[in-house]
């Protein structure tokens, strides 16, 4: 074991720890074990490594313009800025992260998320100068690890960055289940199908126009997904404790961001007001409404598909069969992917609840659950990701709709009277239905006896194309 100390006091740290004395108190004082997601604790290796580039930048450039003994303060060794440099690329590539013990919900506004990544990044570079962990007096946590930085921009930085390249991997998701939606639509495009509202039957159309009505929907999810780069795409890297840049060098505060932009292939950008970057944080806001909207329209479209396959269904789509759903009742299939999915799309509303009423309890010059944010629009962007994933390959991709019996009960449903309505009226429609639901016959027999319309005007009429089409012309009832 070695001995740690801050300003509270002493602690033992395993000799082969990365982390410290401040990681340790952390994980003493929040007894949790929600884990942190890795996808950020990368992200702040990257924002760590242009810190630490900068920083020899701004060495370089002050060491041709003023003499050793001009300047007002001492520059790091070189060694140790590229040892910080190696140790931040590890970070960035996510390794180490066994080391990393803070759990995501906790106080302090993150501090002890980048407390634990100091260091973990100053033991690493103790390492790489050939000196054991915990010589802070080569390489320290906060004197050199943490150079010209603050949590305040640090960590909110680096989520940005988790979150855009998750973004990126849901909006590739979406479109892939957007694509399956649009196989099914062509597929299925003149496959007739009664409508229901308030789950009772309603109107003639097609199943493609249903399948349509998904697509459209995941259509916009996509587009709105793929400009919410432009929501966070602003960063206050620089700006240090409230965004005012106080006692950091101007050279650093211009330069950080466009090699943070070169090291993460992210068209990010400095925020010309950095103090409202800090302070405000309602992009997070919007980032996890539009979660919200997607989660909503998946939901919506595979409880449409669960109500459609299920046994008390009338209609002739059947989805696939995952697994066994019963212990005790054999051949039972229940509808797991559309039941996993809702469950998914039910955290993303609590996640989305979470970050709002966070995100309002922004005091003054900082937002303190920062950590909690982040933590559930990471969970909930993984979450759809995985939501996508199996909705396109465990649901769509393996639909299957009976079109010959679902076209034999099509004509036998007494709703299909409504196609004859502006022809014959509403009344006489109405006991056509009738006749069709006492006498258990189809629309044709039904006509036959009543003799409403002549048949092959009515069979014109009841071409699924006709169905798929936006209302009707004269001419086409002649």
């Amino acid at each position: 074991m070695r001995e740690e100390q801050d300003f509270l006091g002493k602690k033992e740290v395993p000799d082969e720890a990365l982390y410290g004395i401040h990681s340790l108190r952390a994980q003493e004082n929040f007894p949790n074990h929600t884990a942190f997601h890795k996808e950020w604790f990368s992200a702040i290796g990257k924002v760590k490594l242009a810190c630490y580039i900068s920083y020899q930048s701004f060495k370089n450039l002050a060491l041709k313009e003023y003499s050793k003994h001009e300047l007002p303060f001492v520059f790091m060794e070189d060694s140790v800025i590229f040892a910080l440099i190696e140790a931040a690329k590890e970070i960035a590539e996510g390794k180490h992260f066994k080391h990393f013990i803070i759990p995501a919900i906790q106080g302090g506004a993150g501090t002890s998320i980048n407390l634990n990544i100091n260091e973990i990044i100053a033991n690493l570079a103790l390492s790489k100068i050939g000196e054991k962990p915990g010589t802070y007096s080569k390489i320290d946590p906060i004197e050199q690890a943490n150079i010209y930085q603050s949590t305040n921009d640090v960590i909110p930085t680096a989520l940005k960055l988790a979150l855009m390249y998750l973004l990126k991997d849901l909006e590739n998701a979406i479109n892939k289940s957007r694509k399956a939606t649009e196989v099914l639509e062509i597929k299925y495009s003149s496959t007739p199908r009664l409508a229901y509202t308030q789950l009772q039957e309603a109107v003639p159309t097609t199943y493609g126009r249903l399948f349509s009505t998904y697509s459209d929907a995941l259509s916009r999810d996509w587009w709105r997904v793929s400009k919410s780069w432009e929501r966070i795409k602003v960063v206050n890297l620089g700006g240090g404790a409230i965004g005012s840049g106080f006692s950091i060098p101007r050279f650093f505060i211009m330069n950080v961001v466009q090699k943070l932009k070169e090291i993460s292939g992210l068209p990010i950008s400095r925020g010309e007001n950095p103090n409202d970057i800090t302070s405000n944080l309602d992009s997070f806001v919007e980032v996890s409404a539009i979660m919200k909207a997607h989660a909503v329209n998946l939901e919506k479209m595979v409880n449409d598909l669960r109500l459609l396959a299920a046994d008390i269904s009338k209609t002739h789509l059947s989805i696939p069969q995952k697994q066994v759903g019963s212990s005790i009742m054999p051949s039972k299939v229940n509808p797991v992917i559309p039941e996993f999915i809702i469950s998914i799309c039910h955290h993303v509303y609590a996640q989305d609840q979470l970050v709002t009423s966070l995100a309002s309890r922004s005091d003054l010059e900082l937002n303190a659950y920062l950590p909690s944010i982040g933590h559930a629009l990471i969970e909930s962007l993984k979450l759809l990701i995985e939501a996508n994933n199996s909705l396109e390959k465990n649901l769509l991709s393996d639909i299957k709709i009976d079109q010959e019996s679902s076209l034999e009960d099509f004509y036998k449903s007494p709703a299909i009277s409504t196609i004859l309505s502006p022809l014959i009226g509403y009344h006489k429609a109405a006991d056509l239905a009738k006749m069709m639901k006492e006498k258990k016959i189809s629309v044709l027999k039904a006509n036959r006896k009543l003799k409403y319309i002549e048949e092959e005007k009515l069979l014109n009429l009841l071409k699924p194309e006709k169905l798929s089409q936006q209302g009707f012309s004269i001419k086409e009832l002649l």
